[in-house]
């Protein structure tokens, strides 16, 4: 049963992320808006929906570094394998995304997060800051989706020709594959994350095993399933934006919210290894971003194979 289970968790993780795909690139068609834009915020915060719930019963257990773990281990993830296994499928083209402002924001993001977790743990006022931050974000992302919009009705800008898009798609329609993706893809990763827990137990496999696997991994699923999706349709600005703005909403706003619920302390390891490690990652898109290269297979096998690098390492 738990291989069924599992299964069906995969197959509702899939179909999830291809809904949101589909819902999020119609909903930038119809309101005008660069798809870059919906994948930072509606599609990212989708798919970070898995991190957001374990982190606040994390600590509601109290159990804070599961929450940590849980999203520093996820951003690493989300960059080297999130990017790497579907680069394998279908070379990325992201020299043709326009991504320095977003990627920027992301750097300092993880910049902030580092130097607050240099306090020793995340309390109210970490909360306050990272919160603030995510504000900030989300504001300018308004703003430049408003602008883009007063462009395209002055003629000054033109819309975006975007594959795999209806414009005669109702809004009903649109709203559904949103609401499918946004529900299916914490589900099937909920679904596939404890029945794999099963299924390691049933094997003896350890706890630090399942945690370092299962759980960063499992949470990272819903961007892997997107951002496959995103791939195969050649929409390499929903994949690439996805993965920044998962990134930026795990560090801002999962930890963010969760540090109200109660303290987070920070375990030392984090601060000599794990989060620079996370940092590292995120540095490794710059040649994608700033020299404007795709994403093809042989980077795929590199990002994916330094991330089972990493695994070796922690679990040595």
């Amino acid at each position: 049963m738990p291989w069924l289970l599992s299964g069906l968790g995969l197959i509702i993780l899939l179909l999830a992320g291809d809904s949101l795909v589909k819902g999020a690139v119609n909903l930038s068609l119809r309101l005008g808006i660069p798809a870059l834009i919906v994948s930072l915020t509606i599609v990212a915060f989708g798919t970070s929906a898995p991190e957001l719930l374990i982190a606040i019963q994390a600590v509601l257990d109290n159990a804070p570094g599961i929450a940590i773990g849980n999203v520093v281990g996820s951003n690493t993830a989300n960059i080297l394998l999130v990017l790497g296994i579907p680069a394998l499928l279908a070379v990325m083209n992201t020299s043709e995304c326009e991504t320095k402002k977003t990627f920027n924001f992301m750097i300092a993001a993880s910049v902030l997060f580092i130097a607050l977790a240099f306090r020793g743990v995340f309390d109210w006022i970490a909360a306050v800051v990272l919160l603030a931050a995510l504000a900030f974000v989300l504001f300018d992302a308004a703003r430049e989706a408003k602008g883009h919009r007063a462009a395209c009705a002055a003629g000054t800008a033109e819309e975006e020709e975007i594959e795999g898009v209806d414009p005669d798609l109702p809004g009903w329609r649109i709203a559904v594959f949103l609401v499918l993706g946004l529900v299916g893809l914490p589900l099937g990763a909920n679904l596939l994350v404890e029945n794999a827990t099963v299924i390691a137990k049933m094997y003896d496999v350890s706890d630090t095993v399942i945690g370092l696997t299962l759980v960063a991994v499992g949470t990272s699923l819903p961007e892997l399933a997107t951002t496959v999706m995103a791939a195969l349709r050649r929409q390499a600005d929903v994949a690439l934006g996805n993965v920044i703005g998962s990134n930026m909403f795990n560090l801002l706003a999962i930890i963010g919210i969760a540090s109200l619920v109660g303290p987070i302390p920070v375990d030392a390891e984090f601060l000599k290894f794990d989060l620079w490690v996370m940092l590292g990652a995120s540095i490794l898109l710059v040649p994608f971003v700033y020299m404007r290269r795709d994403i093809t297979r042989v980077w795929g096998v590199i990002l994916t194979g330094l991330y089972l690098l990493y695994l070796a390492i922690v679990l040595s």
